[in-house]
């Protein structure tokens, strides 16, 4: 797959898509966390390109919704369903869901329902979804306790773009490699030149350091870990609560998770802790041993008596001895003793016994007073130490980083599962709460039993069914407020949803499978003479257009006066009528579109059954082939069957409807035989 020409992309999100392991795998299976993990692809845009690469594979042009009133719909039905989504993951993989004129495409959605919709949405397995999340590479890692050397140019910029996390030096020979094994706990040299040279310090050769990353680096695979441990343990926790098969060893990934700290280090390491505290307690050790000694010398001082004869001063003098001279001849034992006191406490203090020799020269044997440690060879002890727990930390990581490797790619297979089944549980949700089913796709039109839309301002067990069919095209009247926009809302989407493949909120729904949706949202107001023109412009290129489309129009009379919309009307119907599309107008205007339409025009009617305690009670199916009754007649007709009532006046309104279009279909209203509200 050329990733250059995938809807969306471009040159610059083919150059990061190229860098993941499989970007076409990812591609193919509408990968959103895949794909997110290329450098600087978020979710959002991951989804975007998931999309496009869909469309491309099913050669769908992406043109389904032609309007605004027709994307606004699958905007609010894609919003239900991201609604029971858990995480933000989820939300965005929805996104990959889009209604198609494709066969394949739609196809290819109802399998991942039928599998989705098996699933069980259980609370226990939505709580653990909560905290899982795709996972994150750390960025911000940096190693300085080691370094990479190189005699060659062109190894040192592989080593460079490989290990980022770490120094490369560049090197001529033996004398540079042992300077930097002076300055770093380990070298690694890169070429093979460099093997059996006698270095002091840690110096490894490792010419394929790219192919053993994990050992020379083991920071960035268990900062892998560390930075992901809470997304690992809930991920670990859906597949327990889910009952699904895992992809890994879940005790021994809590395991290796375990043994990790925050930061990436290994925790639980006795002698790690041993060599840590004694490189941070060197200084104030040091100075405690130095008033230990002191201290011993002091008091031996100040309890003996010292005797100088004369001849013995002059000659001291004479041969130029200082105090450190008369204490090694008056107090040699007791300094001696004042020496090993403090390399003794340094040792306890330290933690160092086994390597009592470490201590020795901080303090030197010739007397002196007050005793004072060697600066110089307490920062070759601290060097050393540090070393020595560098060293310590390193092995610990390269054997926990050996244990976590194997887990590695399993552990991404597990959070996608998990996030994937978020995604399955969020379609199986929406189909149980709104009592979905999959529709069926053939014949001509659509036709809805018992559809109820999940769009309505009301709970959804309050919305009363609808069954309505329509085929080829038709005008659907009625009462105001009797539900005809939400009629037509219900059959877009009901399209909608079908053609993304997914349930719909209906007891059975069969419909031809379209190749766009046309939905003309009800105008505010009459339109000014530009606006008038640019709609008509509209119809013009949608009747003039080809394929099967569903063309669904709310009140179109209301963007001109009555009489011309109605043979507007009445022309457009006539053109669609004459492509075979399918349909439907709520019109006030039924009957006088009727009479303008070249051919015999299908009128359905929500009918309304009558006035109770003034509020209007509606059969919210239409009824094909009858024009409702206005609610302005319902109401006349109840005041004239009211009791006590003087009912000429009213008969004679009732009279006008009689002779109006809305009573042509209209049963039992002449000689007084009215039908009763």
């Amino acid at each position: 797959m050329d990733l250059e020409s995938i809807p969306g992309g471009g040159a610059k999100t083919a150059e990061r898509l190229a860098r993941l392991e499989d970007p076409e795998g990812a591609l193919r299976a509408g990968d959103v966390a895949a794909l997110a993990r290329a450098p600087g692809i978020s979710e959002a845009r991951a989804a975007r390109i998931a999309r496009g690469a869909i469309r491309r594979r099913h050669d769908d042009d992406g043109e389904f919704l032609r309007t605004d009133r027709a994307r606004e719909l699958y905007r609010a039905a894609l919003s239900l369903l991201q609604d029971r989504a858990v995480t933000g993951y989820g939300e965005k993989r929805l996104e990959t869901l889009y209604p198609s004129a494709s066969a394949s495409r739609i196809e290819e959605v109802r399998a991942f329902v039928e599998r989705a919709t098996d699933r069980d949405p259980d609370p226990a397995v939505r709580d653990a979804l909560d905290g899982v999340e795709p996972l994150a590479a750390p960025d911000d890692l940096r190693v300085r306790d080691r370094c990479l050397a190189t005699a060659d140019a062109e190894t040192y910029a592989s080593a460079e773009a490989t290990f980022p996390e770490v120094s490369v030096e560049l090197v001529d020979g033996a004398r540079d490699l042992a300077e930097l094994a002076r300055g770093y706990a380990t070298v690694i040299a890169l070429d093979e030149a460099f093997a059996g040279l006698d270095i002091e310090g840690d110096v490894r050769v490792i010419p394929d350091a790219e192919n053993r990353i994990d050992e020379v680096l083991p920071e960035r695979l268990l900062g892998f870990f560390a930075a992901n441990r809470e997304r690992l343990l809930a991920a670990a926790a859906v597949h327990e609560a889910a009952d699904l098969d895992p992809p890994c060893d879940l005790d021994a990934l809590r395991d290796g998770l375990d043994r990790l700290t925050e930061d990436g280090t290994v925790k639980g390491d006795e002698e790690l802790r041993r060599l840590g505290t004694a490189v941070d307690d060197l200084d104030a050790a040091a100075s405690t041993a130095e008033s230990v000694a002191n201290d011993r010398l002091r008091e031996a001082i100040q309890q003996r008596d010292v005797t100088i004869e004369g001849s013995d001063l002059l000659s001291l003098v004479e041969q130029g001895a200082r105090v450190d001279t008369l204490l090694d001849r008056e107090l040699s034992g007791e300094f001696e003793d004042a020496i090993e006191a403090a390399r003794a406490h340094l040792v306890d203090a330290l933690d160092l016994e086994g390597r009592a020799d470490l201590a020795e020269p901080v303090f030197a044997e010739e007397p002196t007073f007050p005793v004072e440690r060697e600066e110089e060879a307490v920062n070759r002890l601290r060097t050393e130490l540090a070393a020595a727990r560098d060293r310590r930390a390193a092995a610990l990581k390269a054997d926990l980083a050996a244990d976590l490797a194997a887990l590695r790619g399993p552990t991404e297979d597990l959070v996608d599962a998990a996030l994937e089944l978020d995604v399955e549980l969020a379609v199986a949700r929406f189909a149980r709460d709104f009592e979905c089913t999959l529709p069926e796709f053939g014949g001509s039109g659509v036709e809805i039993e018992g559809g109820r839309s999940p769009l309505l301002d009301v709970t959804f067990e309050a919305v009363e069914p609808v069954d309505y069919r329509v085929e080829g095209v038709a005008v659907l009247s009625g009462v105001n407020s009797g539900g005809k926009t939400s009629t037509i809302d219900l059959v877009g989407v009901i399209a909608v949803l079908a053609q993304m493949g997914l349930p719909v909120p209906a007891e059975r729904v069969r419909l031809e499978r379209f190749d766009a949706l046309h939905y003309q949202a009800k105008s505010q107001g009459t339109l000014d003479a530009g606006a008038f023109e640019a709609t008509l412009q509209e119809f013009g290129d949608l009747v003039t257009g080809s394929g099967n489309r569903l063309v669904l129009v709310d009140e179109l009379e209301s963007i001109t006066e009555p009489g011309a919309s109605a043979r507007i009307i009445a022309g457009i119907l006539e053109a669609l009528h004459e492509q075979g599309a399918t349909a439907v107008f709520v019109s006030h205007l039924a009957g006088e579109i009727s009479d303008a339409a070249g051919f015999d025009v299908q009128v359905d009617g929500i009918e309304a059954v009558g006035l109770v305690d003034g509020e209007l009670r509606v059969n919210r199916s239409p009824v094909k082939g009858r024009l409702a009754r206005s609610t302005p007649e319902l109401i006349v007709e109840k005041l004239a069957d009211e009791p006590g009532s003087d009912g000429s006046f009213y008969d004679r309104l009732l009279g006008k409807f009689e002779g109006s279009e809305a009573d042509r279909n209209r049963p039992g209203t002449a000689d007084g035989d009215r039908e009763s509200p």
